[in-house]
């Protein structure tokens, strides 16, 4: 088991940049989401208006694009072990922390649900604190979006 990990991290140290591209790319992504929660959901709570409501089809293009969260997930995640396997450091180590605590959101309350919420239409009503508590979850990717996004920008630089 160890030989398959081994060589897994090899061919991502071979490949390190595809690897930290691919990541900070699937984060943008999730800067759209985390945009149209903002303008859209948020907007709607706190005042009672849409600040962008992007319609029928732009609400399936936003759920494909959160879909896009999970290889993040993913990748974000073994970005931050192979930067561990390099050298100890507890800024990825909270990085993993934040990233990870995601699957709390995706898998327990998701936007569907703080929608529901939110609009009072959901069959069984949560406390508010819980739907700003998914929300606020969703929003701590934001300092792993920077730092991907950031580290790409150095990379295409040291490339140049």
């Amino acid at each position: 088991m160890k030989n398959i990990f081994q060589r897994f991290f090899d061919w991502y140290k071979r490949n390190y940049k595809l690897n930290l591209y691919i990541t900070a790319g699937l984060f943008v992504w999730q800067l759209v989401h985390l945009y149209w929660m903002g303008t859209d959901i948020i907007g709607l709570r706190l005042f009672g208006h849409e600040f962008w409501n992007v319609g029928k089809i732009g609400n399936i293009i936003i759920s494909l694009v959160d879909y896009t969260e999970i290889p993040a997930l993913i990748l974000g995640s073994l970005f931050y072990i192979h930067e561990l396997q390099k050298k100890f450091s507890w800024k990825s180590i909270i990085f993993l922390i934040l990233l990870n605590s995601q699957w709390i959101h995706l898998f327990w309350l998701t936007d569907e649900i703080v929608i529901a919420q939110f609009t009072g239409t959901a069959a069984i009503l949560l406390p508010a604190w819980l739907s700003w508590s998914a929300i606020l979850i969703d929003y701590l990717e934001l300092p792993v979006i920077y730092d991907t996004i950031k580290k790409s920008i150095f990379s295409l630089r040291k490339s140049d």
